[in-house]
């Protein structure tokens, strides 16, 4: 029955593990098979559907992808392919002549999806666009993904990883006060997105394999980068105390951070997270009996960020002179989450990362050998990552002979419509994979407790309802269910039995020691899918340590490269969430592969995600060139290796940047003329690209020059009419007024029982496709839905529901709270 709440619809020595190839029937995806072409950017999304199990041909032209070609090279051989292309098969076909045209129209007939990231309307314009695709297979599940979406005023500008941390809000929130935005390391928009592609991807396809029609699903990197890394709508950290990311964000570069501090100590730089009442007690007890913040009421997270830096000045003069290894055991005992700022070659040598295999060692042309993060993620006790290198050109190997999946003839409904998940998660990571589900059409009951609630409901006075709870759970249920007592075990187990995903992210053995560990559940339900996250993983030394995202980014090298380089200490990721959205997709994707691969053998399975590790995946290339070249890694600031002019310039106004992003000599040529400055085309010392990157200084002052005369939308709009990658930087409170995200229909807005303004929130995972946009129901209240939940799911009396709440094993909703229920009106999504 459904419910009203819900649809109706460190290690000195570097181990690793050889590749090998497990059951190909095992693997989630065995039988999917997966056509790609791309031109050089966007292949983590079809590595991620080959890590999981499916068969993926990248389809490339007699020369070869794009990507072959792509910096870092090493041996003349790319670092960035090796890492992406992994697990994958190659297939020469030449798209310019008919028949390699009619070639691939012949592949695609015998595929279940097709993932492609060419410009917009580059296959339509060679008569291979999706009306062709589906004449020849009207299943086929069609991925485009570019920059900007294949609608929209920005479809055809040019993009780099700059223009779209610019464009994404993500560098208005970068740098430090008083100092230039700073662009954050590696690719995440493109390493993020292409999860958020695959997550979508797989829902298009379960509908594909429900109704038999297939989808053109129209992915833009922009969309995703505003979703997924750190959304101005979207949850936020504990650390926000509810509030929203709008609310937080400064006019300018913020201060460097208190609540996620990173202290000076004996050998190197440590952070600590100490967030709810219990971590607290510990550092308390840490600072000794003398400190003037002993009272208990300063375990309220509001109270002590009052006094944040006083507490702050006293926890660094602690750990100042401790080695980072002996303040981070001392932390585990103690309860206190911390962990060491790691650089790259720390991470490459991490015992926690060793024990768990996390890296793999990848044969490169020309024999040598490199490590790189395997993958995001295990798969019943085993790794879901790379088992082969990437392809010679040409390579096809040996297809996959696993079963092919069916299709239905259903009628349509949002992908995961008729499926119950119990949701335990918390604080970003867990609640943003709860909501996931529910956007698609899950009934979603999350369980919890007023003896230990979600973080997320945590604000700044005793408020009933936050922002970031609400956005973190619209669309979900509450139960207040006691998991300490026997008799709130029993109700759980009884639940699910009659559910289809369990999801967690509590400290790794918790479920265990409450009697509710995945073998357990699954004598119960052997088709339940139980994923797991945690900050470190479910095994290895440190598995059961405490962790957030600030912790899980200095572990996995992105807080040593997130800084200026020329600044020692300036650390500049105080503000971001990294990567607890990017962590929800990564499982909401693993669990839509194993719900289709249930589908086959009718069989669950266990799903455990490291957020260190999703870390570790968003810096696969230059982990591997780490690996390569010691020493080669490091901050780079806002400058790019291999090219200039490159970075974050000044523009007319107060506080005004935007970003200009040469890719090579045609951009060059491109920007000299755009900005009137001919005469360095003839310089012979800009010639080429090393020219230009040893002349940086000098270029870039005269692009400085002209942007400082300029607005932002001017710089961007005069560089991208000329195709140079340019873009003014965004702040979130200019989302709304942004033309192309108005034309892609990024936001939408519902009311929330509990807040006085309508919420602003994000819209589904692709701007458009056949996929059922997000139904938008209002967060719960705590324990709002226990009485409905315990009659209609646990077939409980009403004399029976009184008598565990009455014995606390159940827990329902306050009278308060129910009477201002009942005096709001019934509220709908507003579109």
């Amino acid at each position: 029955m459904a419910l009203s709440c819900a649809s109706p619809n460190p290690s000195t020595e570097t181990i690793v593990s050889p590749l090998s190839t497990p059951d190909a029937s095992a693997l989630p995806l065995a039988g999917v098979r997966v056509l790609e072409l791309s031109d050089g950017r966007g292949e983590m999304c079809a590595r991620v559907l080959a890590d999981l199990g499916a068969e993926v041909t990248l389809v490339e032209p007699p020369t070869g992808s794009r990507a072959r070609r792509m910096p870092p090279l090493v041996d003349g051989h790319s670092l960035y392919f090796a890492s992406h292309n992994a697990n994958k098969r190659s297939a020469v076909l030449d798209l310019s002549t008919p028949g390699g045209r009619e070639a691939l129209l012949a592949r695609a007939a015998e595929a279940d999806i097709l993932v492609e990231t060419l410009e917009p309307g580059a296959l339509a314009r060679l008569g291979l666009g999706a009306e062709a695709l589906h004449a020849r297979n009207p299943a086929l599940v069609i991925t485009s993904i570019t920059d900007f979406g294949q609608t929209g005023p920005y479809r055809d500008y040019q993009a780099t990883h700059a223009v779209l941390m610019a464009l994404g809000g993500v560098l208005a929130r970068s740098g430090l006060k008083g100092q230039r935005p700073l662009l954050p390391p590696g690719q995440l928009a493109h390493e993020t997105a292409a999860v958020q592609a695959a997550w979508a991807t797989l829902m298009a396809y379960l509908q594909a394999l429900r109704t038999g029609r297939g989808d053109h699903l129209d992915f833009s990197v922009l969309d995703a980068t505003v979703q997924v890394i750190d959304p101005g709508m979207g949850v936020t950290g504990s650390a926000a105390a509810g509030r929203s990311a709008l609310e937080l964000a400064p006019r300018g570069r913020p201060p460097m951070g208190t609540g996620y501090p990173i202290l000076r100590c004996a050998d190197g730089y440590v952070r600590i997270c100490v967030l709810n009442p219990r971590q607290w007690q510990g550092m308390c007890a840490w600072l000794g009996d003398e400190h003037p913040f002993t009272d208990p009421s300063y375990g309220h997270i509001g109270k002590r960020f009052k006094v944040i830096k006083e507490i702050n000045a006293l926890i660094a003069a602690l750990f100042r002179d401790q080695p980072a290894a002996e303040l981070v055991r001392e932390g585990q005992k103690r309860g206190v989450p911390i962990a060491a700022v790691a650089t790259p070659a720390h991470v490459l040598r991490d015992e926690q990362f060793l024990a768990r295999e996390a890296f793999a060692a990848v044969p490169l042309p020309g024999g040598r050998q490199g490590l790189t993060p395997r993958g995001y993620l295990f798969v019943d006790g085993s790794p879901a990552g790379i088992r082969t290198p990437a392809p010679e050109l040409g390579a096809e190997g040996v297809a996959n002979e696993a079963p092919r999946p069916t299709h239905g003839t259903q009628a349509a409904a949002r992908p995961l419509a008729g499926l119950r998940v119990l949701d335990l998660g918390v604080i970003v990571a867990g609640a943003e994979l709860g909501r996931l589900l529910a956007d698609q059409g899950a009934e979603v009951i999350k369980i919890e407790s007023s003896a230990f609630p979600d973080g997320l409901r945590q604000g700044q006075g005793n408020e009933a309802m936050t922002i970031s709870f609400a956005q973190g759970s619209r669309g979900k249920c509450s139960l207040g269910l006691n998991l300490r007592s026997p008799r709130g075990v029993a109700l759980f187990k009884q639940l699910a039995a009659a559910s289809d995903v369990v999801v967690s992210n509590f400290k790794p053995g918790t479920m265990e020691s409450l009697g509710l560990g995945y073998e357990v559940l699954k004598a119960i339900n052997p088709r339940l899918v139980f994923a797991v996250s945690s900050a470190f993983g479910a095994t290895g030394p440190r598995s059961r340590s405490m962790g957030y995202g600030p912790l899980v980014r200095a572990s996995a090298g992105l807080t040593a490269l997130w800084r200026y380089p020329e600044i020692e200490g300036s650390f500049s990721d105080s503000t971001t969430i990294v990567p607890d959205h990017f962590v929800g997709r990564i499982s909401a994707t693993a669990i839509a592969a194993l719900l289709i691969r249930r589908l086959r053998t009718g069989a669950g399975g266990f799903i455990d995600v490291a957020q260190a590790e999703a870390g570790l995946g968003v810096l696969a290339t230059e982990l591997l060139r780490e690996s390569l070249q010691p020493g080669s890694v490091g901050p780079r600031g806002n400058a790019d290796e291999f090219e200039a002019p490159h970075g974050v310039f000044p523009c007319a106004g107060d506080d005004e940047w935007c970003v200009v992003a040469v890719r090579d000599g045609c951009d060059f040529a491109a920007l000299c003329e755009a900005i009137g400055r001919r005469e360095l085309l003839a310089d012979p010392r800009f010639a080429d690209s090393a020219g230009r990157v040893a002349h940086r200084e000098e270029l870039e002052a005269a692009v400085a020059e002209w942007t400082a005369q300029r607005t932002p939308q001017q710089v961007m709009e005069t560089l991208q009419s000329q195709r140079v990658p340019a873009a003014r930087m965004l702040r979130l409170d200019e989302y709304l007024q942004n033309p192309h995200f108005a034309a892609r229909r990024l936001f939408r807005t519902f009311q929330q029982p509990g807040l006085a303004a309508p919420m602003i929130t994000e819209a589904g995972p692709v701007a458009f496709s056949r996929l059922p946009e997000p139904e938008l129901r209002p967060a719960p209240f705590l324990a709002q839905h226990s009485e409905e939940i315990a009659r209609t799911v646990l077939g409980l009396s009403e004399a029976e529901i009184e008598e565990l709440v009455a014995e606390g094993v159940l827990e329902t909703m306050g009278a308060e709270l129910r009477a201002l229920l009942e005096e709001l009106p019934v509220v709908k999504a507003a579109a």
